[in-house]
């Protein structure tokens, strides 16, 4: 069994942890509580920090388009996708566009096309949808690609994705895609984050019982790893 931490980790090694394999590849990037949670008051924010955000941004920087949810758009409040100065000359270095692209996955549509999301995005976002949705001012903001006529083919999605130059796809949910994806065996990556969170009794959880009055941090101590299990230690 090995102790992985605490060790000092810098961004150039986080870069060179993260890299992909050459070729397709579609890395999911989650956070969840220590007892399931995946948000907490309906939002993932609560669940992060600088450190997440640091492995986060990283992970954006690496990818050639960002897969989401419209769920997961309108609830989280998603910005345009943009990246500083530093990173954008990264990924022009490492040859790269300047931007990865935002893809929305939306069986209705029904996404605002005044959404920062799309109408501040530095490049034109991608919706992937069904036959018959109907598109409204949506065209305007955002290239349409219509994949299965009842539900969102996503493995026709992600083939249409990598036809335009998107090897390297990454997604940050929600939970319906992340599902739809696994079960269409699709999924390369999941990049997991604990959070040191007890958010209380909730649907699908690893815990039950009644709600706690509000989240409760644990201290991480250490993290172990042995024979492909990582075993993490909070505690007061």
């Amino acid at each position: 069994m090995q102790q992985l931490w605490p060790s000092a980790v810098e961004d150039p090694q986080l870069i060179d942890l993260y890299r992909t394999p050459p070729g397709p590849w579609l890395r999911l990037n989650f956070v969840a509580s220590l007892d399931g949670a995946g948000t907490v008051d309906g939002r993932s924010a609560p669940l992060s920090g600088p450190a997440d955000k640091r492995v986060f941004g990283v992970l954006r920087m690496l990818c050639d388009a960002l897969v989401v949810g419209a769920g997961t758009v309108r609830d989280e409040g998603y910005h345009a996708l943009r990246l500083d100065a530093d990173r954008r000359a990264w990924r022009v270095a490492n040859g790269l566009a300047e931007y990865p692209t935002m893809v929305i996955v939306s069986k209705r549509l029904d996404l605002d096309p005044a959404l920062d999301a799309l109408a501040d995005a530095p490049v034109r976002p991608i919706v992937l949808t069904r036959a018959g949705a109907d598109p409204g001012k949506l065209a305007e903001v955002a290239d349409l690609i219509t994949v299965g006529d009842d539900q969102v083919d996503l493995r026709a999605g992600v083939a249409a994705l990598r036809e335009r130059g998107f090897a390297h796809l990454l997604s940050e949910g929600g939970p319906m895609l992340f599902g739809s994806l696994a079960a269409a065996g699709l999924v390369d990556e999941l990049c997991l984050t604990v959070s040191p969170l007890l958010a209380g009794a909730g649907p699908g959880r690893i815990i039950g019982g009644p709600e706690l009055p509000a989240p409760e941090h644990l201290t991480l101590r250490h993290v172990l790893y042995d024979d492909g299990l990582l075993f993490l230690r909070h505690a007061r």
